[in-house]
């Protein structure tokens, strides 16, 4: 019997450790409403779970309840309560009758100093969030003063106090005056950088700034700073601070502090699309390997469709961010349409960031070959061209609501200049997102593309150089890249067989309405239509269709089925495809 006797002992102390953990006390409050009940219990807190905080709790009861009200401006309630000493659990009762509000007779605020000639102080006070006759709301009058000091530490105002901070209150005559006194100070401006132990050279780091020493000091242009020094990838961590204890004839110096990012990271990645099948994608990143701010990103990717691997070196010129040399090597396998093209390129590339505007000017020296037909050809390319492009967005990255995108490329290569076949080469592509109710969103896209070979070369275009339609981000209902220009071969056996081998010409566009069923979900439909054509060839393909999209943090998965209502035997193809319309 000693066990069950020890058992029942535990399991008493346990029921009477619980018991003791129990609310001793069940409060009901009456006579209030809305955010004052809000408040009041709030500033009661939980329910006593002890003889002794009970005590305590009806003890302070009253005044908490009258201090909950006189923060919303009411100071004039009765409040009395009502104990039933009924044990285990007491109750109380506490009735309100709040009595009418004090209300704001006169808002003073003076500004001293140079603040007193600055119009951003000039615009806070035209909207101070208190207002004569309203109803006196302390939470108001304590974010009035923060606005004034958090404004004052943003436009410089480094040593800027509060020297008058006072709320007069007539309780028996309802009114309530408010005085308040800003002293700014000076108002001070960028001084010197000083970096501590930064591995990257000091003039690549100051191309960065968003401000110039002799600036007036803003504190929005110090966090853009520390904004585009994070961007760059060549720190795990940015402290930015100003140092006013340190400031000489009124200018402060600004310390950075900088924690280099880890010298190498490797990601894998696995995904699959209609377009490209299963993928699997090894990505090896150095973000910096000099104090020059050098890096490098190397990509092997593995797909049935494309195999590729891109070794890309990036060299900052004026600035890191904006204005950026690019070297790389690629080499990837590819199926367009009915031809299999293996390709190697090096090239070179300088991307310039002016406002909105990404300008880009590029040499690439390609080297094709390619299959058709059992019948193989080679080709090499030395192209010079350009890219413009500039993308407006609104609202979120992967789910935006409004937008405009274009991208225009052109290029150009010379039998005298190291090309096989002369060509030029230009294409444009433009994306459009609208949301003109709320749910309804509609985006619209139109590729279009010329290739030009003036000495009659067409047929010899490598395939990487023509153009071919169909798949997720083309003409839905056609598979990946079948849509181009036909040749007829004959076979062995002696029939003929029809190969999709690309054309000079591409036109293509869509058209797509989505609804919001949920925040997550949306349905679409769309018509896409448009053709891959040499010159003077034009056949409309078309497809409608209509799609199940889910809206992840890394964009929308979208499963899309289309029709090929053009074909002589149409068919239903599917795509799933995952991320952001641009």
């Amino acid at each position: 019997m000693k066990h069950p006797v020890r058992f029942l002992l535990i399991l008493l102390a346990l029921l009477a450790g619980g018991a003791a953990h129990a609310a001793s006390l069940a409060v009901d409050l009456k006579g209030l409403d809305g955010e004052l009940r809000r408040n009041a219990l709030a500033w009661l807190g939980a329910p006593p779970d002890s003889p002794q905080e009970r005590l305590n709790f009806l003890v302070s009861a009253r005044d908490k309840v009258r201090d909950s009200l006189q923060a919303l401006g009411y100071y004039r309630a009765d409040v009395d309560l009502t104990v039933q000493r009924t044990d285990p659990v007491w109750q109380l009762t506490i009735e309100v009758d709040p009595g009418a509000p004090v209300r704001v007779r006169n808002l003073s605020v003076q500004l001293l100093g140079q603040a007193a000639a600055d119009e951003a102080f000039a615009d806070l006070l035209t909207q101070p969030d208190i207002t004569s006759g309203e109803v006196l709301h302390h939470g108001r009058y304590e974010h009035l003063k923060k606005r004034l000091l958090a404004l004052g530490q943003q436009r410089g105002y480094l040593q800027g106090e509060l020297v008058t901070s006072r709320v007069e209150v007539e309780a028996g005559g309802g009114t309530a005056d408010i005085h308040l006194a800003y002293q700014s100070g000076p108002r001070y401006r960028f001084g010197r950088l000083v970096f501590a132990d930064h591995q990257i050279d000091e003039a690549l780091l100051k191309s960065l700034r968003t401000f110039r020493e002799g600036d007036y000091f803003e504190q929005s242009a110090l966090q853009s700073y520390q904004a585009q020094l994070q961007r760059t990838g060549y720190f795990s961590s940015v402290i930015v601070q100003p140092q006013p204890a340190q400031a000489e004839t009124g200018r402060v110096p600004v310390a950075v502090q900088l924690h280099p990012a880890e010298r190498h990271s490797f990601d894998v990645g696995v995904g699959y699309s209609t377009d490209t099948e299963e993928r699997v994608t090894l990505t090896w990143r150095t973000p910096r390997i000099n104090r020059f701010g050098h890096s490098q990103i190397t990509r092997l990717e593995y797909s049935p469709i494309n195999p590729s691997g891109r070794l890309t070196y990036n060299i900052p010129l004026t600035h890191p961010l904006d204005d950026v040399l690019q070297l790389w090597a690629r080499a990837e396998d590819d199926e367009f349409g009915d031809v299999d093209s293996r390709q190697q390129e090096l090239g070179m590339r300088r991307d310039i960031h002016r406002d909105k505007w990404l300008f880009g000017y590029a040499l690439r020296a390609l080297n094709e070959s390619w299959d058709v037909a059992g019948e193989s050809a080679e080709n090499d390319y030395l192209l010079l061209g350009g890219t413009l492009s500039r993308r407006d967005r609104m609202g979120s990255v992967v789910d935006p609501r409004g937008g405009f995108s274009q991208v225009y490329t052109l290029e150009a290569g010379s039998e005298q200049a190291g090309s096989d076949v002369d060509l030029v080469r230009l294409t444009a592509d433009w994306r459009s997102i609208l949301t003109p109710l709320p749910r309804h969103r509609i985006v619209a896209r139109v590729s279009a593309g010329i290739a030009e070979t003036p000495t009659g070369g067409g047929d010899q275009l490598a395939p990487s150089l023509k153009f071919f339609a169909g798949g997720s981000q083309s003409i839905r209902g056609f598979s990946y890249n079948s849509v181009g220009d036909e040749v007829r071969v004959k076979q062995p056996d002696g029939s003929t067989r029809t190969l999709v081998v690309g054309g000079d010409r591409l036109l293509t566009g869509s058209l797509e309405y989505q609804y919001y069923v949920t925040d997550k979900w949306r349905g679409a439909v769309f018509f896409d239509a448009g053709d891959a054509f040499n010159e003077g060839d034009f056949n409309l393909n078309y497809a409608p269709g209509f799609g199940v999209h889910y809206l992840t943090p890394v964009g929308a998965i979208r499963f899309e089925l289309a029709n090929s209502l053009s074909e002589r035997n149409p068919s239903w193809q599917w795509h799933l495809t995952i991320g952001a319309e641009f």
